[in-house]
């Protein structure tokens, strides 16, 4: 083709020359046009080719439609599928064009970002809420494609601050197809169903498994770090000189191995809601691990202040996009709880953590659904006053954005909220608001949550007015059971324990202690299942009270001890509750005839709690008698 030629006329002529080399049998695979395409045609000017392609095709079709003449109809078959031949793979030039102009200005975005905001970029473009999420391969023609724009930049300090990024991204991809062969072989080791984030140090679970495919330290030693439950400032300091392209090869591998999880657990068609379950915990899991990475990074005396502020705004963006991802999920837990994946130490400070993110994120409808997690989780910690702004933020946000069913359960939350702060009438209102709402909206779990919180909310304010007689409770406890009904039919374990735990300390306030200790047990039980701690040690707290008024020292002194454990284990204040009621008990035996009696359970304790947690039982009752003095 002449140089000189206009444009559409060389492609024109191109095109015409790839048709006729295919009638006379010179073009032997669709490949050699492909290849002529990309030898051929100019960036930015495939709009010109395709219109001149899309001329031909036309007035090929107008023959064949209009043709009587045998031999020229056979002719203009022939060039009609040559034609077509070429559309196909220049359809196929198109996608893959597109990708490669999409690293290209992934690439460049990053390099032209600010000085020192560049491994945000980096996190930017491999964020999993991307509209097009990057593949494994496309990630590593990211890679290359940073280090081959470097050698054209005779820059020293962004070449300084871009090459750890893409060494960090090849070496995470490397590690990362190191690991993605035992992605969920754990599992079938340890039992289907249980996701072993906990189990015994350095054995159970995946990430002992997981630090023995790695062979580079710095990943090597978070995940050792993560099955033995020790320090992630210890962690740090045992890794002085882990840099940036570290960072980026651990975010590379923690991403596979969380998306991996995610996929391989929502496919678990044989049970989809323990398939919901493990994806719920892996989501919060990962993110965990990413905001106590952020704090121990900030709390670390071996990084300087730049670095510091660095890496802990960069492990907060990471958990972020986790939160976002899944709040998106039709699973996400707008009534459960954040605890549900984490035991002992897991959970000391975790939710100040996970709530960082969200200052640095624009109102929108994931942030409300993040809001409502965090609001529940304040609340368990007894901080009323936080959960309630958390939850308003979160309605406010739901109503602009329309989520009805995110609306209607921050009104729920905010009515449990106010209880905590005795402000009745106000839980009252908030609960018959939700109520109105979800049936108008038809959404059965919001209706049973509200009908739980309205009787939940009449049986305290009348508990507070000295009411004692029955029938002033008969109304409260009438919601309960049709909350509970509900609950029953929709097979809600949250709504369930929820339900059965309202009914049991309305029971107690009114003291019919057979029927209360008996709804507590099913609440247990039900919180067990859905795996929320905080409903599991109210429950326990409640049975306490209600064996004490019956005299039951031995069950007062059980059900007391376990759930003093898990509730100051999730900070929730109530564990001050159980505390005072066993001091008591210990006050009127005798430290001595206290502890041998508490010690017959200890066969039953240390299975749920552990050695530790059982001797941590008497450590929090003398914090707590230290706080009377």
């Amino acid at each position: 083709m002449s140089d000189s030629t206009s444009l559409p006329d060389r492609y024109f002529e191109f095109i015409d020359t790839i048709v006729d080399t295919t009638l006379k049998g010179k073009i032997r695979s669709v490949e050699q046009v492909y290849q002529m395409l990309v030898q051929q045609i100019d960036s930015g000017t495939g709009e010109i080719f395709e219109r001149c392609l899309a001329d031909r095709l036309s007035t090929t079709q107008y023959q064949l439609a209009h043709e009587t003449d045998e031999l020229k109809t056979a002719k203009a078959s022939r060039i009609h599928r040559a034609l077509q031949t070429i559309d196909k793979q220049w359809e196929l030039w198109q996608k893959e064009n597109r990708v490669k102009d999409a690293i290209a200005s992934a690439a460049d975005r990053i390099i032209q970002a600010e000085p020192h905001t560049r491994l945000f970029a980096l996190l930017r473009e491999i964020d999993p809420n991307q509209a097009e999420v990057l593949t494994l391969e496309q990630q590593r023609q990211l890679a290359k494609t940073l280090t081959d724009k470097l050698d054209g930049i005779a820059n020293p300090e962004l070449h300084l601050e871009v090459s750890p990024l893409a060494n960090g991204l090849q070496q995470g991809l490397q590690s990362w197809q190191q690991v993605e062969p035992h992605l969920v072989s754990w599992i079938y080791e340890q039992g289907r169903g249980q996701l072993g984030f906990g189990g015994i140090p350095g054995q159970n679970g995946p990430w002992a498994l997981w630090a023995k495919q790695v062979n580079r330290p710095f990943p090597q030693g978070l995940f050792t770090t993560l099955s033995f439950n020790h320090s992630f400032l210890d962690f740090l300091d045992r890794q002085p000189h882990a840099d940036v392209s570290e960072w980026v090869e651990l975010t590379v591998i923690l991403q596979g191995l969380q998306r991996g999880l995610v996929v391989w657990f929502d496919k678990m068609v044989y049970d989809s809601k323990v398939g919901a379950k493990l994806s719920i915990s892996t989501y919060l899991t990962f993110a965990l691990i990413w905001s106590q990475l952020a704090n121990a990074v900030q709390g670390s005396t071996r990084l300087n202040s730049n670095t510091r502020e660095h890496l802990t705004n960069a492990c907060f963006q990471v958990t972020l996009q986790i939160l976002r991802a899944f709040s998106q999920r039709d699973y996400f837990p707008l009534y459960g709880g954040i605890f549900a994946a984490f035991t002992g130490e897991y959970l000391r400070g975790a939710l100040q953590y996970l709530d960082e993110p969200l200052r640095r994120v624009e109102g929108t409808q994931e942030k409300a659904r993040i809001l409502t997690l965090l609001g529940y989780s304040m609340r368990a910690m007894g901080n009323f006053e936080r959960s309630i702004a958390f939850h308003q933020q979160a309605l406010d946000i739901a109503r602009e954005a329309g989520d009805r069913r995110c609306e209607i359960a921050n009104l729920n939350h905010i009515s449990r909220s106010y209880v905590g702060q005795k402000n009745y009438a106000l839980a009252i209102d908030c609960s018959q608001r939700a109520l109105i709402g979800s049936r108008q909206e038809g959404e059965r779990l919001g209706e049973a949550n509200a009908l739980a919180n309205l009787g939940f909310s009449e049986v305290f304010q009348a508990r507070e007015q000295g009411e004692l007689e029955p029938e002033v409770y008969e109304g409260a406890i009438h919601y309960l059971e049709q909350g509970l009904q509900l609950s029953d039919k929709l097979a809600d374990r949250q709504s369930q324990a929820l339900c059965r735990s309202s009914l049991g300390i309305a029971y107690v306030a009114i003291g019919d202690y057979p029927k209360a200790i008996a709804n507590l047990l099913k609440g247990w039980e039900s919180a067990q299942m859905s795996g929320d701690l905080y409903l599991q040690g109210l429950n326990l707290a409640y049975l306490a009270q209600a064996h004490y008024r019956q005299q039951n020292l031995e069950a007062t002194l059980y059900f007391g001890g376990l759930g003093m454990y898990l509730l100051e284990q999730i900070e929730a204040q109530e564990w001050r509750q159980s505390a005072g009621l066993l001091s008591i008990i210990q006050g009127q035996m005798g430290v001595e005839a206290f502890q041998g009696l508490l010690e017959q359970h200890r066969p039953r304790i240390i299975p749920a709690i552990g050695v530790d947690g059982y001797d941590h039982i008497f450590q929090l009752l003398e914090e707590y008698q230290r706080s009377l003095e």
